[in-house]
């Protein structure tokens, strides 16, 4: 264990200089709020769609969803589905037509977008607070990065915590949206290298003469310890223990996919005819990284139910199967994927209060009375300024360790789907523009039904519940734009009649 921690300290110290020599050389050629949030909308298709699958993926592919694979067995390989399909799937029915929409909005997050495309400030801040359910989604990723460092380096649970929170503030703090969409194309590279490993490493290790052989042993091993491991629907199962449970996990993947800090990539795409290329980087990066699911399944079959914890399963498969140096790699690895989601939202948590809310709202309403210069400036300075503020809320809200940190990620996406769907593909999609009104009762029904079916116990699932809440939000602009028009038209009628 020592010589792991030795090399897990120098592959660490490595991959941090990297990563704040990008940050540095990023922060000197960001000058405005634009830069900082989309990398001022001048990127290629390929360096963001590598931006997009490592934060897309986040540490959970590589601690937390292994962990489910572990604990509820080849059920959990829907996962693979799900974030497979319903990504690309959100993207192109979603992403392309607001990129196009954006052309003359010029927006640079989704409150911004939103408030602007329906002219409601209501709408804009309200989006702007639901957003604040992505600390959730960074909290997941500061337990990622503390269990590795409590597990690879011998430190405390709270000290990982510490470091892993001081580490991403910091790399933040300099960099913006810049240093985070190339840092990003370097740790999915990595994550997609490790995913091919820990994948290839079951098949030789349990190697039977052929694949469907080797399978077959690894599905009678798991058989042996519980059936309901081998279930196409496992009972057990927080997210996969039935057809219904699977169409909710694959429907809030796709609703993932127009997430702020995804939606924010697509806005610095420089041209729209670059999203399909975008989009294929993507889905061939993300089936290499997602391969990684499969060493939950290894670690399951050769160890037994030994695991201290579902979320270090996997971690316990590297360490019995791997040279040293190879799990060192692997602790890089976990930090890079915390790294490559952590950054993208801290980005657009920021954007939210120095565009959103101070900018397109306390400005434009002369709230605050500024210059458009001193605004601006202003507006990069809170940007900067939420940063480390953002950090400690998501540091104090794990700073108890969670059973499955994939739950508390899913928290955060869940909540922000279920609010701002329905507004969003009224926008996309509708020939007529819902009005104000009906979008802004979407947001407080979406949102409200899912606090009231997740966090009183109706619905177990994170995930299920966001897209039964998500499906309520979709439904609610749809009759509240109905009523509201039927109703409008009833008076204009009235009117003419007198």
């Amino acid at each position: 264990m020592e010589q792991i921690t030795l090399y897990t300290w120098i592959g660490f110290i490595a991959f941090l200089l990297l990563m704040l020599a990008i940050g540095y050389l990023s922060a000197r050629r960001m000058k405005t709020i634009a830069d900082f949030a989309t990398g001022g909308g001048k990127l290629g298709p390929y360096v963001l769609g590598l931006s997009f699958a490592a934060t897309y993926l986040s540490a959970a592919t590589f601690l937390g969803y292994p962990g489910w694979s572990y604990e509820w067995g080849f059920s959990n390989l829907w996962l693979f589905l799900a974030i497979i399909l319903g990504g690309p799937v959100g993207v192109l029915m979603v992403a392309k037509k607001i990129r196009k929409l954006n052309t003359t909005q010029k927006s640079i997050s989704l409150p911004d977008w939103l408030g602007d495309f329906y002219q409601s400030d209501v709408l804009r801040v309200g989006t702007a607070l639901i957003l604040l359910f992505n600390i959730f989604y960074i909290a997941a990723q500061f337990v990622a990065g503390a269990k590795i460092f409590e597990y690879l380096l011998g430190m405390s649970y709270t000290g990982g915590l510490i470091f892993i929170t001081t580490v991403v503030v910091v790399y933040v703090f300099a960099g913006g949206a810049i240093a985070d969409i190339y840092t990003d194309a370097v740790q999915v590279i990595i994550m997609a290298v490790a995913g091919i490993a820990v994948f290839v490493s079951g098949i030789v290790i349990f190697w039977k003469g052929s694949i469907t052989d080797t399978f077959s042993g690894i599905s009678a091993n798991l058989a042996g310890q519980d059936e309901n491991l081998v279930a196409v629907f496992n009972p057990e199962s927080l997210h996969f223990y039935s057809l219904g449970a699977v169409v909710g996990a694959i429907t809030i993947q796709w609703a993932f996919a127009s997430a702020p800090h995804l939606f924010n990539k697509v806005l610095g795409l420089r041209n729209e005819k670059d999203l399909g290329k975008m989009i294929a980087t993507y889905v061939a990066v993300a089936t290499l990284c997602v391969l990684v699911l499969f060493g939950g399944l290894y670690s399951r079959a050769a160890l037994g139910d030994s695991a201290a914890a579902a979320d270090l399963a996997l971690m316990d498969y590297i360490i019995w199967a791997f040279p040293a140096i190879f799990v060192a790699m692997f602790g890089v690895v976990i930090l890079a994927a915390a790294m490559s989601t952590t950054d993208g939202i801290f980005v657009s948590i920021s954007t939210v209060f120095a565009n959103d809310i101070f900018l397109k709202f306390l400005v434009r309403r002369n709230i605050v009375k500024v210059s458009d210069d001193k605004a601006q400036k202003i507006a990069f300075r809170i940007s900067r300024m939420t940063v480390p503020v953002i950090g400690l809320l998501a540091f104090l809200l794990v700073l108890e360790p969670p059973k499955y940190m994939g739950d508390v990620m899913w928290i955060g996406i869940s909540g922000i789907a279920a609010g701002t769907m329905g507004p969003i593909l009224q926008a996309v999609y509708a020939k007529r523009r819902a009005p104000a009104k009906a979008a802004e009762l979407s947001m407080f029904c979406g949102l409200g039904s899912y606090l009231l079916l997740y966090f009183t116990g109706v619905i177990p699932s994170t995930m299920s519940a966001g897209a039964v809440s998500t499906f309520i939000g979709i439904a609610t602009i749809n009759i509240a734009s109905w009523a509201i028009r039927l109703t409008d038209g009833r008076t204009r009628a009235e009117e003419g009649g007198i």
